[in-house]
C-alpha cells in the first residue's frame, strides 16, 4: 500500500507539473498575440516622399491600425470566413459540430471549421498541421485571446499577421504590391480579391494565377451579395471588373547605391532596422538620380568608344550631387552599373583628387595677399628628397612652362610648375597645417599635395568642395534627413558647418574657377544660360580623372578611373572624361529646375576694375599689384 500511495504521489505530481507547462505554454503563446510585435518593414523615402525601397529581415510588412482598414474589407473578411463572428467567443460550436459529421464520413480531418480568432492563433503561434492535440491548443488560445483583445483589435492583428502570396505579409503591403494602391483606393473586387488570398495564397496569387484570383474574388463577392451585404449593382460591377495586377520586387529598390549607404550607416546604431517599421527619409532627389545615372553612363560611354581595342573591364565612376547652401545629397552613384558591381566608388573608394585639389591651395594664396593677377614662376626645377635623395620632376600636363604667370591664368590651363612653385612661396608647412586644420587627413608633407597626391573619397571631397560655392562655409554631405519610427517619434540630422575663409575672398577663387570652364581645362563643362565655376583633375598617367564643378545652387563632383589603379587610355583627362557627364546633367537638372539661381553673387567689399578690357576683382586683403594697377589707371575702372 505505502508502494502504491508513493505510485500515485508520483503520478499527482507529474501531471500537475506538466500541465503548469501546458497552461504555462499556453498563456506564453497567447501573450504573443495579445502583446502583438510583429517583424515591420522599414521604408526608405526620396525628399519629395516617392519610395526608394522597402527594407525587411525574412518578412515584408506594413502594418495599418483597424481605424484604417476600409469597413468593406472587413465585411468581405467574415461574410467569407466567419460570419458570426462578432457572436461567438473564440470557436464556433455550430460549425465544430458539422465540420465533426463530415470527419467522421470521410475517416479523416477533411473540414477544420475555423473562426477567424483561430485562424489567427494558428497562423501565430502554432502549426498547421491536422491534428486533435492542436486543434485543442488551438481553441484554449482561441478563448484566451477573445477574453484579453477585442473584436477590432482581433481583426487588425489578422489583417497585419497574414500572409498575401508574392512576399507580403499583411493586407496593406499586399495592397500596395499587387494593387500600387493604399488601402483606402482599392475596389470591391480588388478587396475581395485580397480577402481570398490567405486560404492559399501561392494558388490565389495574382501574378501567376490570374484566372484563380478572379475566381477567388468572385466566390466573396457572391458570398458578401447572398448575405445581403452589397446590392444587386455593385454585385454586378465588381463581379465584371478585371483589376490591374503588378508584379514587382519586394524591395522597390530605385536607387541601390543610396540604400546600401543608409544601411550601412544606420546598421551599428539601429540594430532593428530591417524589422522596426521606421521610415527613412533622404535628400536624394529620384529624378535628379536617375539623371546622375544617365550623365555618369554618358562619359563612361565616351571612354569606352575611345578606348577601342583596349581592356576597359576594370573601367567605372562616380558621381556625387549636392545642394550647396544645406549639404543635401540629392543624387549619389556609385558605379555605372549596380548589377556588375556593388562597390561603392562614391563612399568607399580612395582616389587621388589631382589637379582638382589646386583650388583650395590657391584659395590660401588669396587668403595671404595673394591677387588673382598676382604672377607666379612657371619654371621646371628638380627636387630631391633629403632623405632618400631621390629627384622628383614634375611637368606641365602640355609640357613646357611659361616663366611668369598669373595665379589665373596658372588655374585656368591648370599649370603644375606654377602651381608647385606657389607651394614653395606659401612655405609647404604653413600650407600643410592649415590643410589639416580644415580637415583633410592623411595629405603627405611633400610638395606633391599640390597636385592632389592623397586619396579621398567623391562623397567626402564634396563636403571640402563646399566652401566655394558656399562662400567660405565648409557644408558636409547629409544623406538621411529624419527617421521616424512606430511611435510616431522623429529624429532629425542636420549638416555640420565649418568657416574656411570670408566670402569676399572666395568670390576671387569662384572668379578664377569660372574662367577655367569658359576658356580653359573645363570648356566641355560650359552650359548655355547659367554660370558654372569648376576645375579638371587629371593624375600622373590619367589613373584618375575629375570634373569638380558647381552652380550658384549646387555642386556635382564626377570621377572615372580603372578599380584596378591602372591608367586610363592615354589622352583621357578630366576635361575630356569628367566634363562632358558634368554638362549633361546640369542641362537636366535646369530643365526640371528651371527656378534655379543663374549667376554668382558677388558679396560686399569685392572691387573691380577693368585690365586689358577684362573686369577683374580685388579686395582689401588680395589688392591689385603694382603694375595691373598702372594698367587698370590708365585704362580707368569701378572702385568698391
Amino acid at each position: 500500500m505505502k508502494v502504491i500511495g508513493t505510485l500515485f504521489m508520483i503520478l499527482l505530481f507529474a501531471g500537475g507539473v506538466g500541465l503548469v507547462i501546458i497552461f504555462g505554454q499556453i498563456g506564453f503563446d497567447a501573450s504573443k498575440i495579445i502583446h502583438y510585435t510583429p517583424r515591420l518593414s522599414s521604408q526608405i523615402f526620396d525628399r519629395n516622399g516617392e519610395l526608394i525601397a522597402n527594407i525587411f529581415d525574412e518578412e515584408h510588412r506594413l502594418y495599418v491600425r483597424f481605424e484604417d482598414i476600409p469597413p468593406r474589407m472587413v465585411e468581405a473578411l467574415v461574410a467569407t470566413e466567419d460570419t458570426s463572428f462578432f457572436e461567438h467567443s473564440g470557436i464556433n460550436i455550430e460549425a465544430i459540430f458539422r465540420a465533426l459529421i463530415k470527419d467522421i464520413r470521410a475517416m479523416k480531418l477533411v473540414e477544420g471549421a475555423s473562426t477567424i480568432t483561430q485562424q489567427l492563433v494558428k497562423n501565430t503561434v502554432l502549426t498547421r498541421q491536422k491534428t486533435l492535440t492542436r486543434k485543442i491548443n488551438e481553441a484554449v488560445l482561441s478563448y484566451a485571446v477573445e477574453a484579453a483583445l477585442s473584436k477590432e483589435e482581433i481583426l487588425e492583428r489578422y489583417f497585419n499577421h497574414v500572409y498575401f502570396g508574392h512576399g507580403y505579409y499583411g493586407v496593406k503591403t499586399a495592397a500596395l504590391g499587387y494593387f500600387n494602391k493604399p488601402l483606402d483606393a482599392l475596389s470591391l473586387k480588388e478587396i475581395a480579391m485580397l480577402v481570398g488570398l490567405p486560404k492559399a495564397p501561392s494558388s490565389y496569387d495574382p501574378t501567376r494565377h490570374m484566372d484563380l484570383s478572379l475566381s477567388r474574388g468572385n466566390h466573396v463577392v457572391n458570398r458578401m451579395h447572398s448575405l445581403g451585404w452589397i446590392s444587386e449593382n455593385e454585385y454586378t460591377k465588381a463581379t465584371l471588373e478585371h483589376p490591374v495586377v503588378y508584379d514587382e520586387t519586394l524591395t522597390q529598390n530605385k536607387a541601390p547605391y543610396v540604400v546600401d549607404d543608409v544601411l550601412k550607416t544606420l546598421g551599428s546604431e539601429y540594430e532593428d532596422l530591417k524589422r522596426g517599421g521606421y521610415q527613412i527619409y533622404l535628400s536624394v532627389d529620384l529624378k535628379l538620380q536617375q539623371a546622375a545615372k544617365e550623365a555618369l553612363k554618358l562619359g563612361y560611354d565616351g571612354m569606352i568608344s575611345r578606348a577601342k581595342d583596349a581592356n576597359s573591364s576594370e573601367l567605372n565612376g562616380a558621381m556625387v550631387v549636392v545642394e550647396n547652401s544645406t549639404g543635401n545629397v540629392l543624387a549619389m552613384i556609385g558605379g555605372v552599373d549596380y548589377t556588375k558591381s556593388n562597390f561603392n566608388r562614391a563612399t568607399q573608394s580612395k582616389r587621388q583628387p589631382g589637379s582638382s585639389f589646386k583650388p583650395f591651395l590657391y584659395q590660401k594664396a588669396l587668403d595671404w595677399g595673394y591677387s588673382p593677377l598676382s604672377e607666379i614662376p612657371d619654371i621646371s626645377r628638380t627636387y630631391v628628397d633629403k632623405e632618400t635623395d631621390e629627384e622628383w620632376k614634375p611637368k606641365n600636363y602640355e609640357g613646357g612652362f611659361e616663366g611668369l604667370v598669373s595665379l589665373k591664368e596658372a588655374i585656368i590651363h591648370s599649370r603644375n610648375l606654377a602651381t608647385i612653385n606657389l607651394l614653395s612661396l606659401l612655405g609647404l608647412d604653413s600650407v600643410h597645417k592649415e590643410f589639416t586644420k580644415d580637415g583633410f587627413k592623411n595629405m603627405p608633407f611633400d610638395l606633391t599635395i599640390a597636385l592632389g597626391s592623397f586619396g579621398i573619397s567623391p562623397m567626402e571631397y564634396s563636403g571640402f568642395y563646399s566652401m566655394f560655392p558656399n562662400y567660405g562655409t565648409r557644408v558636409e554631405p547629409i544623406l538621411i534627413k529624419k527617421i521616424v519610427n512606430t511611435k510616431g517619434e522623429e529624429r532629425i540630422f542636420e549638416a555640420k558647418q565649418q568657416e574656411i575663409t570670408s566670402p569676399k575672398q572666395t568670390f576671387l577663387m569662384i572668379d578664377m574657377m569660372k574662367e577655367v570652364v569658359k576658356r580653359g581645362t573645363g570648356r566641355n563643362a560650359h552650359v548655355s544660360g547659367i554660370e558654372i565655376a569648376g576645375k579638371t583633375g587629371t593624375t600622373n598617367n590619367s589613373t584618375d580623372v575629375w570634373f569638380c564643378g558647381f552652380s550658384p545652387d549646387i555642386e556635382v563632383l564626377t570621377w572615372y578611373g580603372n578599380d584596378n589603379y591602372t591608367p586610363l587610355k592615354k589622352g583621357e583627362t578630366g576635361g575630356r572624361a569628367a566634363a562632358p557627364a558634368f554638362a549633361y546633367f546640369m542641362k537636366k537638372y535646369i530643365e526640371q529646375h528651371p527656378e534655379t539661381t543663374r549667376t554668382f553673387k558677388v558679396p560686399e567689399n569685392v572691387g573691380s576694375r577693368k585690365v586689358d578690357g577684362v573686369v577683374e576683382y580685388f579686395t582689401d586683403v588680395s589688392p591689385f599689384p603694382k603694375e595691373s594697377v598702372k594698367k587698370q589707371t590708365q585704362e580707368g575702372g569701378l572702385m568698391f
